[in-house]
Parts: structure tokens; C-alpha cells; sequence
């Protein structure tokens, strides 16, 4: 087996768990799983792994990254937050970072809650239902990139 192969299948491995642990980017480490089965030219498949294959896997691994950072202020205005809440949610994901895995899960959730009760000058039922959207949106955007990093792993083996 070709050592291109066998990063690329960890690279894939790595994208899953990176996809469940914070702080760790899943899709694109299987990207680049991706990218080593092409590099490596191994033709396993009946067809061979074309570049616009590739690329049109990181257009889908850009939207999905992208999304994981947008997602929990925009489940956060669904529950009824304001634009406070949800600028919250997202100063305290990038607060979070400092403190993986937990922080970034907390790090929303405390952003939303305290964006909506003291900026936005909300109850606490209010802000605790905008900290819940904030939470739900973490947990939507875990499910992208778990979707995304599945697949490619899959595409990893099938290509291999």
C-alpha cells in the first residue's frame, strides 16, 4: 500500500473525529485525505479520481467550515434571539477556542445567553431559549461536517 494511501486514510479518520472534537478541523483534514488519494494516482476505482472531483469537494468543505461558524447565531435568531444574542454566540465560539473542547460549546452558549440578557435587555427565559438555539445550531453544524467527513472517508477507501 502506498504511503499517500495510508496518510490519506488517516487524514479521513482524523476528519471524522475532528468533526466531534472542537478545535480540531475535520473536513478539511479530509480534504486533504482527498487530495493525497489524488496525488498518490492510485486507480483502485473503475474510474479514476478526477481534479474537478477535488475541487468541487472543497467548494463543499468551504461551505461546510464556513456554515460550523455561522450556524449557532443563525439557530440562535430561529429560538427568538436578537442580533445581540447571535454576535454573542459567535464572540463567545471564537473566545471558546482558547479552551477546546468544552469552551467552544460553552463559549456560545454563555456568548448568546449573556448578548440577549444584557445587551438586548431580555428576561432570562429569553436569553436561556436563544443560549438553547445557539446550542442546537453547534449541534446542526457537528452533523455537517460529520455528513461531509463520512463521505469523503468513504470516497477515500473507494478511491484507494
Amino acid at each position: 500500500m502506498d504511503v499517500w494511501i495510508v496518510l490519506a486514510i488517516i487524514l479521513g479518520i482524523l476528519g471524522i473525529v475532528g468533526s466531534i472534537v472542537p478545535g480540531l478541523p475535520g473536513p478539511p483534514l479530509s480534504w486533504l485525505g482527498l487530495l493525497f488519494v489524488y496525488i498518490s494516482g492510485t486507480r483502485g476505482a473503475a474510474d479514476p479520481m478526477t481534479l474537478k472531483f477535488l475541487l468541487i469537494w472543497l467548494g463543499v468543505v468551504t461551505i461546510v467550515t464556513a456554515l460550523d461558524y455561522v450556524v449557532p447565531a443563525w439557530f440562535t435568531k430561529i429560538t427568538g434571539g436578537h442580533k445581540q444574542a447571535a454576535t454573542g454566540a459567535i464572540v463567545g465560539l471564537f473566545v471558546g477556542m482558547l479552551i477546546p473542547p468544552v469552551g467552544i460549546i460553552l463559549g456560545s452558549l454563555l456568548g448568546a445567553f449573556i448578548g440577549e440578557l444584557v445587551f438586548a435587555d431580555r428576561g432570562v427565559w429569553d436569553s436561556f431559549k436563544a443560549s438553547i438555539g445557539a446550542f442546537l445550531g453547534f449541534i446542526f453544524g457537528t452533523g455537517l461536517k460529520l455528513i461531509c467527513s463520512g463521505i469523503m472517508l468513504w470516497e477515500i477507501i473507494r478511491y484507494a
